[in-house]
């Protein structure tokens, strides 16, 4: 996805799309860091359980495979 002023992107830390702080339709700070989200019920799935999306992430919202 290409993001407008060299927006950095990030991925959605539950369903894994990409997205940038342009356009995320919704964010979550969690302990100290910002995670971006393409909806509302991936935040709200992340927010009922936060330690299932953080543990494995070296950056925001990025997976390690």
């Amino acid at each position: 996805m290409k993001h407008p002023n060299n927006e950095p992107s990030f991925k959605d830390p539950v369903c894994g799309m990409e997205v940038s702080r342009l356009t995320a339709i919704d964010e979550c700070d969690y302990q100290g860091k910002t995670y971006y989200f393409c909806a509302g019920s991936c935040r709200e799935t992340f927010e009922a359980e936060p330690e299932k999306y953080v543990g494995h992430h070296r950056q925001h919202g990025l997976k390690l495979k």
